[in-house]
């Protein structure tokens, strides 16, 4: 451990006097160095990510890098409240049932074969990540998965591996679906309708390929499945399986949780209608719907405070978003952006495909929301080039969710899920077991949203 740290300080030292050398000053080599520590730190500790982010950020300031008015500013408070009001809602819906419902729905379909069941968990996990997160909806599509598997007798991995691709695809289509989706709206400017004309399509486009992908791969386990169902008969599963009816309070919960995804969907025109700043509505309506829960059910408002709102993670996002602020503050990511559009002549193009492939090369190493935090702030200084920003966004969203799928730590819902599954079934899943078809489908997405991005006029 020791080593590895004495190695994280080597490389931050080694950037702040690179950074002098080029011709940084003293400020924006600082700021570079010590957030490169804290990302290094989080690669390699991860487990003590919070203490890098708390010590890289108190650095900053002692050192005057920044002062205490814009670590506030760049924290991104707004998106932190924004998570904090979902993570309270979808407390409600596991509450309410909502989930096992949705699972058992899964469950009773008549005439199941293997093919179908693929379609099935690829489409429930891409659809759910997008309507609520990646992580919470993997939890869930994991349960169904083992209850199927459990009862033919076929070992669950092929298919957990499956969800959990769809699952990072699905996240991109919607600003829900990922915290990488809300923070690149917030400070993009991209609404929630431009999430649905110009990402859901590509989603879909993308879950596709990947369906067809993994069909192809798993082909010797899902006849293995088809024939076990054959063998058994869906009947005598249906008859097994217990079947969870939608309650009076889980309709309570998903009218609420409705309501609040339908003002989220047309928050830019409620904006506009009320004279309200961008992103006012989006981002306080979900604190209006989880005060009315709290107040609804007022015995059980700590738990969802306390319990179901991740404040670790929470915490971490804030501190690193401040960090990355630095960058901007600084003037270091001017820099950058700067000697990238002259490495790429100043070709959207080239910008894009630098953009998409160096997120979804990161992610697939490092947590995706570090990652973009740390970019977001290298697009805001393409604004000075007279460059349009707008591909480049969506190049960032989609490289931070697709490459995701490359490794087995790439998101939060890959190693969530391969948690469970060595919890509950003992099975580990090898690096290259994942590798492979990970690395597969992350190219094969990301080509696609390659061509789409340069040559599809909408996004230009």
């Amino acid at each position: 451990m020791l080593k590895k740290l004495i190695f994280v300080a080597a490389i931050a030292a080694g950037l702040f006097f690179l950074s002098l050398k080029i011709g940084l000053n003293l400020s924006q080599a600082l700021s570079i160095s010590i957030f490169s520590f804290s990302i290094l730190g989080t690669l390699f500790f991860w487990s003590f990510r919070l203490t890098f982010a708390f010590l890289g950020t108190s650095v900053l300031l002692i050192t005057q890098t920044i002062d205490l008015d814009n670590v506030v500013k760049f924290s991104s408070l707004e998106v932190i409240l924004f998570l904090v009001g979902m993570m309270v809602l979808v407390g409600l819906l596991k509450d309410s049932g909502f989930f096992a419902w949705i699972v058992s729905l899964i469950l009773r379909l008549k005439n199941l074969t293997a093919n179908k069941f693929l379609i099935i968990i690829s489409v429930i996990s891409g659809l759910l990540a997008c309507a609520i997160d990646e992580v919470t909806s993997i939890i869930f599509v994991v349960a169904a998965i083992f209850e199927i598997c459990d009862y033919f007798e076929v070992e669950p991995t092929p298919f957990l591996i499956i969800s959990v691709l769809a699952t990072n695809i699905g996240s991109s289509g919607t600003v829900l679906g990922n915290p990488i989706g809300v923070l690149i709206a917030t400070k993009s400017g991209l609404t929630f309708e431009d999430f649905i004309i110009k990402a859901f399509p590509v989603m879909l486009l993308c879950l596709i390929v990947a369906i067809l992908i993994v069909k192809f791969w798993y082909r010797k386990p899902l006849a293995e499945l088809d024939r076990k169902m054959k063998e058994l008969g869906a009947n005598d599963m249906l008859i097994k399986l217990i079947s969870i009816p939608p309650e009076k309070e889980l309709k309570i919960g998903l009218s609420i949780f409705g309501a609040t995804l339908l003002s989220i969907a047309f928050h830019h025109r409620l904006e506009v209608l009320w004279h309200l700043k961008p992103n006012t509505v989006l981002l306080t309506i979900p604190l209006i719907s989880s005060g009315l829960v709290m107040a609804w059910k007022w015995q059980k408002a700590r738990d969802y405070i306390e319990k179901d709102v991740e404040w670790w993670t929470l915490l971490f996002f804030l501190l690193l978003f401040a960090q990355a602020g630095t960058l901007k503050y600084t003037g270091a990511t001017d820099v950058l952006a700067k000697k990238l559009a002259g490495f790429a002549g100043n070709s959207l193009p080239v910008l894009i495909g630098i953009v998409l492939w160096i997120s979804t090369i990161g992610s697939s190493i490092l947590d995706n929301v570090v990652l973009v935090a740390a970019f977001i702030p290298v697009i805001q200084s393409f604004q000075g080039l007279n460059l349009n920003l707008q591909p480049l966004w969506w190049a960032l969203l989609f490289g931070g969710c697709f490459g995701g799928n490359i490794t087995l730590v790439g998101s939060t819902a890959n190693i969530v899920a391969l948690g469970i599954l060595e919890k509950e079934k003992n099975i580990r899943v090898t690096f290259f077991r994942w590798f492979w078809v990970g690395l597969t489908v992350g190219l094969v997405t990301t080509c696609v949203v390659w061509l789409i991005l340069i040559f599809t006029p909408i996004y230009r």
